[in-house]
Order: structure tokens, then sequence, then C-alpha cells
């Protein structure tokens, strides 16, 4: 594709979000902003939340990883299932039953104002430096395929994008995104469809039946790892982890369950939730399938790229076809661009509510505050990416600033865990330094674990050990005695 197509394209796809914000936006209300009035409906949020969940980062990094991790990511996905299960069963009905709008608010009824402030500022923390890494990714690629063509500079196209989304959320906000990402997560999955039907074509499948043959057929389609308990990729290390990031991520983590929040009724959430949970199988099952496809088709015609660049350059080819590219894009842009503007949302949140404490403003100062946020969180994004930008030149240092935010998710686990397990009290007090000491001795756990452990590698069960540190530290601090919190 031409830079201009590429141009016109992105053009394009804002302006169908922009008309559906004018649509859902018309109400520029607080309740809209924060709960859709509390009446989206549960279908809309379940498939709106497959986009939300695979980011642009997963939707390069899952295909790209079939040449060496073959079928093995299905086993943290089989544990997302069950971890879904729990957030339906245990802690929507708590949100529900305390009727949250941040759902850090529960810390600050259980154990006191410290770990509220704590738990707000973890996620805070997370989803910032997270959003804003999703973004470089993105804002990089197509710096490279169009506006340095243009002459328009990184930190120009940088401000352009975020201008973008702050445009089609500053008035409906959550109420917005719930259509925005049910449009972003159709463009990702048709996306996906597209590319594999080329592929199919490509590799001389005639049916869908050749393809499943040939899918179940190749030694790379392996998907339970049972031979090695040393090997990060062992299954029960895997679908552990799998439930556990899902209860962290989603369940305890105000981006995601915000949408659930929006659902007219406990019973609405729930099924949104499991019927998400199901869905989000088979929508990995059709990444995989890609990448073994990409992986084939590379191998088939001489293409050296690898991981997170086989789908982009395979997806480029002239002879891949101007619809096939325009359609990676399209995903690539959605899947991005779907975790940034919800992200957005929930920042604004999760401020307004744990630290400026809005619900205790006058009536008439609330919108002008919430805009203000809204503004501020839009500003520190694009910092923040500049910022990427500025101090590193490899990727793969980012990569360990993403995964060490990541760590920050390890106290809302232990945080919950201890709430929901324990009857005991804290010392509300001290529940800052344990939320900094445990994510810190996870950081180095991880770093040296093969010789701490005879050999042993920690995958995505670092999070396990983040949240069990965490939860030790609270044993620490209990005390017999209730704790008179205060605001």
């Amino acid at each position: 594709m031409s830079p201009t197509a590429i141009l016109f394209l992105i053009v394009c796809y804002f302006a169908i979000l922009i008309v559906v914000s004018y649509f859902t936006g018309k109400e520029d209300s607080n309740a809209a902003f924060f709960k859709a009035n509390k009446s989206a409906p549960w279908y809309l949020v379940a498939f709106g939340m497959i986009g939300a969940s695979l980011s642009g980062v997963t939707f390069i990094s899952v295909p790209g990883a079939i040449a060496t991790k073959q079928f093995g990511y299905l086993q943290v996905v089989f544990g997302y299932f069950f971890g879904y299960l729990i957030i339906a069963y245990v802690l929507l009905p708590l949100y529900y039953r305390l009727n949250l709008t941040s759902i850090y608010t529960y810390l600050k009824d259980r154990f006191g104002i410290t770990s509220y402030k704590t738990g707000s500022v973890a996620f805070l923390i997370s989803r910032t430096v997270g959003a804003a890494f999703r973004l470089f990714l993105v804002a990089k690629v197509l710096q490279l395929l169009v506006f340095d063509l243009f002459h328009i500079p990184f930190t120009i196209t940088v401000m352009i994008t975020i201008a973008l989304i702050w445009l089609y959320t500053f008035k409906g906000g959550i109420k917005t995104i719930i259509f925005t990402d049910t449009l972003q997560t159709l463009f990702m999955l048709v996306s996906v469809v597209v590319t594999i039907v080329f592929l199919a074509s490509a590799l001389d499948f005639n049916s869908i039946g050749e393809l499943v043959t040939f899918t179940q057929d190749s030694s790379l389609s392996k998907v339970f790892f049972f031979e090695d308990s040393n090997d990060a990729q062992y299954f029960w290390k895997s679908f552990l982890s799998g439930i556990f990031i899902t209860i962290t991520m989603t369940g305890l983590d105000q981006d995601m369950m915000q949408k659930n929040l929006t659902c007219r009724t406990l019973k609405d959430a729930q099924k949104n939730m499991i019927t998400f949970s199901v869905v989000l199988i088979f929508v990995n099952i059709l990444f995989l399938v890609l990448g073994l496809m990409l992986t084939e088709y590379a191998a088939a015609n001489g293409i050296t790229a690898s991981k997170d660049d086989l789908f982009p350059t395979i997806a480029m080819l002239p002879e891949i076809g101007i619809v096939t590219s325009a359609f990676f894009l399209l995903g690539l842009i959605a899947a991005a661009y779907s975790s940034a503007d919800s992200a957005l949302t929930s920042l604004t949140t999760a401020f307004c509510f744990d630290i400026l404490d809005i619900e205790n403003k006058k009536e008439t100062q609330r919108k002008s505050l919430r805009k203000q946020v809204h503004i501020g969180f839009s500003i520190a994004l694009i910092l923040v990416i500049l910022l990427f930008d500025f101090i590193f030149t490899d990727v793969s240092v980012i990569w360990e600033l993403f995964k060490a935010a990541g760590y920050t998710y390890g106290p809302l686990l232990g945080l919950f865990a201890f709430g929901l397990l324990t009857k005991f009290q804290i010392k509300d007090r001290w529940v800052w330094v344990i939320a900094i000491a445990a994510p810190l001795i996870s950081y180095f756990l991880n770093l040296y674990s093969k010789e701490l452990f005879n050999g042993h590698e920690i995958g995505f069960e670092i999070l396990i050990y983040n949240g069990f540190l965490m939860f030790l530290g609270l044993l620490l601090i209990k005390t017999n005695k209730k704790e008179k919190h205060t605001d």
C-alpha cells in the first residue's frame, strides 16, 4: 500500500469512531462517562471486551511466537477461562453489592485509606505505562510506514494520535467505548480472517478440513507441555498463571471491570463474562492458526522475518494484495486503540474517584473536574510515549519496563486475596511499604531464577509469586484490633 492510501485508511478509521462518539456522547454527564448509565447491553460489552483484551502487542506477538513457543500459549488461555469464572461468581457479585464505580473503593471499606490509595496508584502506574507502551509500538510502525514519508515528526504523530482518542472519548467516556470497542473488535477479527483466507489460498488449502488436518499434523501445533517442570511453558505453570493473570489483570483492573459494571444487572454482567471467556478461547485459537500459516508461508517463500516482524512483513508484501494489507493495518490499529481509549477513560475514573474524591465535590465542579483529569492523562500519555522514544533505542529494553510495570498488579492480587480470604485487619499505614517491596523482590527473583532455583525458569507465574509475597507481607502487619478507617 502507498503511504497516501494508508493515511487515507487511518483518517477513515478515526472518522468512523468520531461519528460513533457523536451519537453516543450526546449526554455529556458523569453518569454516562463513568458507568454508561448502567444500561449497556451485555452482549455488546462481551464482544467489545475481546478487542480490549487483545492489544496491538498480542495482535503481533501471538502469531509471531509459533516457531519458538508452538501452541503452548493455549495453556495460558485455558487458565484464563477458569479465571473468568472466578471473576463472574466471586468478584462481580462483590462489586455489584457495593455498587462501586471504582473497584478500589472496596479496599477502603476493608482495610483503610492507605490500602485504598495504594491499590489505585498501583493501577494508575500499570495502566499508564502499559497503554503508553502499546501505543508507542503502533505509533512507531505508522511513523515508519507513513509519517516519515510525509516528513511529519514523531512528536506530532503521537500528539495527533492521543488528540483523536481524546476527541471521541471526552464526552461519552465508557458509554462511547462500549460501542467503539465493538467496532474495533470487528475490525480485528475480520483482519485475521481475511489474512487466513489469503494464506489458505496461497498454501493450496481447498477446504477448512484441509486446514484443520494441516494444523493437527504440524509439529508446531503442540499445545501441552508436561515434560520439564523447569520449562517456562510447563503446563501447570502456564495454566495457573492464566488463572491469576485473568483474576488480576481483568478482575482487579479498573479498565476491564468498568465495562462490566455498565451492565444493567449482576446477571447481565455474569452472562457477559461467561460468553466473553468462551469466545476468547476460539479467538486465540484463530490467532495461533494464523501464526502457523504465516510461519509456513514464510518458509515456503524464503522470508526470513520472525517473531514480532513476521505478521507485519508478510501482511505488507505487494503480492498479498491491497485488501489484505488494508485489513491488517485496520486490525493492528484497532487492537492498539481499543485498549488505549478505554485505558484513558479508566485512568480518568480511578483518579477522579480514588485520588480526588469526586463524589464529595460540589455538583457544579464534578463535570469540569472530570474533563480536566481526562485532558491531564491525555498529556501524560503523550509525555510517557515521547520519553520512551527519547530514552530507549532498543525495544527489547522497553519490554523489560513493560513487564516490570505489570508487576504492580501483584500488590492488588495480594490485597484483594487477603481481604476476601481472611478476616484479619492490618496496620493500614504500612501497606504502601509492602506494595513496593513485593514487586521489587519478585523482579529480582525473576532475574536470577535460574541461579537461585537450580535452572528453574520463571514464566508467567511471576504474578503468583508477587501476589503471594504481598499476602505474606500483610500477614506481618496484621493486628487483632480493628483500625479506625479515616477518609
